[in-house]
């Protein structure tokens, strides 16, 4: 399976996650978030297309790490791809947070593939980024909108749980 990518992986990042991080950087995104960190990362065919074997190839030879972190663009627009990504991070002791301009509400209202990604993922950090609500206090987010969602707490409780209350 291939994956459309924004750049390559980007090893021990402390700013996009709990811990130390390797950033995986999808291409494609249709929220255009006014004044949005990574508008180069918006056109589906822009970037460079990439066999996820090749991913999880650089994904075992990681050190130090404590899981990956899916952004972009927006990981959900590939969800399949993502998916196994999140699926292989797992397999082999990573967590796996995931950035996204879509909410949990509009995420569980979605279809199939959608779901099985937020069920891969452990850390869910969701909602388009507004630059009136930015903010340089908010941990690991960009505006205060967007939620830091303990996924696998939220599914099994039936309600959202926020990791960082505000």
């Amino acid at each position: 399976m291939k994956v459309r990518l924004a750049s390559n992986l980007q090893s021990d990042s402390i700013v996009d996650g709990d811990g130390i991080r390797t950033v995986i950087w999808f291409q494609g995104c249709k929220h255009h978030c006014k004044e949005c960190q990574n508008p180069e990362t918006w056109r589906f065919d822009g970037g460079m297309e990439v066999d996820i074997d090749d991913i999880k190839e650089q994904m075992k030879k990681l050190k130090y790490q404590t899981g990956i972190t899916m952004s972009g663009g927006d990981p959900f627009f590939q969800p399949e791809a993502a998916t196994e990504i999140a699926q292989f991070a797992h397999s082999i002791g990573l967590n796996v947070w995931t950035y996204t301009g879509f909410t949990f509400e509009e995420i569980m209202a979605d279809n199939d593939a959608k779901m099985k990604l937020l069920k891969n993922t452990d850390i869910l950090v969701d909602g388009r980024f507004e630059i009136a609500k930015k903010s340089l206090a908010c941990k690991f987010r960009g505006s205060t909108n967007q939620r830091i969602i303990d996924v696998q707490k939220s599914l099994e409780e039936g309600n959202i749980v926020k990791l960082y209350e505000d």
